[in-house]
């Protein structure tokens, strides 16, 4: 009888036991319900996204500041002046306009700055307050554009590029206008006559390796990037008839940098054919002769520019589908084309390299906020 009674003892025991434990066991998964996690940190955006959000944050900032500038300057400044100022509002609307995010557009600003990150936007400055800070940091802003341009996605890449060239001539219309001198930006030239950098020359082995037609049919990337540098190489081979046919038509002192302007594209061309071999491209055969139209033998000087402007959209192909030594080679042939073009009094466009039709492009929403982090709202800050 003990015995069974120190056997029922126990076994009460190992139920409270059981009870107070699971109880416990109730109570700490409660806690761990009600208790919130710490958010996790959100996830750092792409590159190129990055470098999109700068790019637009950096556009905001100017086009506020140019807006002053030309309201304060407007009555004072000489006309050359205040219409480079109305150009360049004009171009970074238009810039901003291609830069901004489609939830931006549907009133939303603050989405878009939550896309800037401390590795491209470093800090909120203060606008530029005099003409000659204003041209500076267009020129910053513009170099920092092409640098993100050579590493950003493919298409990115095109507008980051069109981008910056665009701002690299606005800033120096802008001090040619205001009598500014521009600081030099490192390892670039700004004169119209300035060639592309040169590239690795690619040896003959490279083409021997070539798969069959049929095989290279079937590559995706290397395909696509020769058929781009393919056009490339034609549209060289055109403008160097055409440069040759307008030194005979052209007065003495368009000739001298017509020349030039010739040399470069035979530069060109050669480099553009011996990357397209290297991505076993077909590089178009070197024609006899092109046809020039009346017009252009009326006036060669409108028709260079009007070819000049004509290859901005195959070189921007060459950048989106480019990468490494190539891409670099393209950022250079399209800013090199760019001043071509406005050499010739021809109009580059807002995006160089990219054809933008501005009706649809979505408008700024308003009031734009100016506050967006930048990298290049002060000159040296790139």
């Amino acid at each position: 009888m003990k015995d069974d009674t120190q056997e029922s003892g126990r076994r009460r025991r190992y139920f409270q036991y059981a009870v107070f434990a699971l109880a416990a066991l109730l109570v700490v998964s409660l806690g761990v319900v009600l208790i919130p996690r710490e958010p996790s940190p959100p996830a750092v955006p792409p590159f190129s996204e990055q470098a999109r959000a700068s790019a637009f944050a950096d556009s905001l900032t100017l086009r506020a500041a140019g807006l002053d500038l030309e309201g304060t300057a407007g009555a004072t400044a000489p006309a050359s002046q205040a219409s480079a100022l109305a150009r360049i509002v004009t171009l970074l609307t238009v810039q901003a306009q291609a830069l901004m995010l489609p939830d931006v557009a549907s009133g939303n600003p603050a989405l878009d700055g939550a896309a800037a990150s401390p590795a491209t936007a470093l800090a909120t400055v203060t606008p530029p307050s005099t003409t000659a800070d204003f041209a500076a940091a267009l020129q910053a802003s513009g170099a920092q554009r092409l640098q993100d341009a050579e590493i950003a996605d493919g298409g990115m890449a095109r507008l980051l590029a069109g981008t910056g060239t665009a701002q690299l001539l606005a800033a120096e219309d802008l001090a040619s206008a205001a009598g500014i001198t521009l600081a030099p930006l490192a390892d670039a030239d700004s004169s119209p006559t300035a060639s592309p950098a040169p590239t690795t020359p690619v040896t003959a082995s490279a083409a021997t390796n070539c798969p069959s037609e049929a095989a290279a049919a079937d590559a995706s990337t290397g395909v696509d990037l020769g058929s781009a540098l393919a056009l490339a190489v034609e549209s060289e081979l055109e403008l160097v008839y055409a440069y040759q046919a307008a030194l005979t038509r052209l007065n003495s002192g368009s000739a001298a940098p017509a020349s030039i302007f010739l040399a470069q594209h035979g530069v060109l061309r050669g480099e553009a054919e011996a990357m397209g071999r290297s991505r076993c491209a077909t590089v178009p055969p070197r024609q006899p002769g092109y046809v020039l139209s009346q017009a252009f033998l009326a006036d060669p000087a409108v028709g260079l520019g009007t070819l000049e402007s004509g290859t901005l959209p195959v070189l921007g192909d060459v950048v989106a589908l480019s990468e490494g030594r190539e891409r670099v080679w393209a950022l250079s042939a399209l800013q090199s084309a760019a001043r071509r073009t406005v050499h010739w009094r021809a109009s580059p466009g807002p995006v160089p390299g990219m054809v933008l039709d501005e009706a649809l492009l979505p408008p700024l929403p308003e009031p734009v906020s100016t506050l967006g982090t930048s990298t290049t709202s002060t000159p040296g800050n790139s």
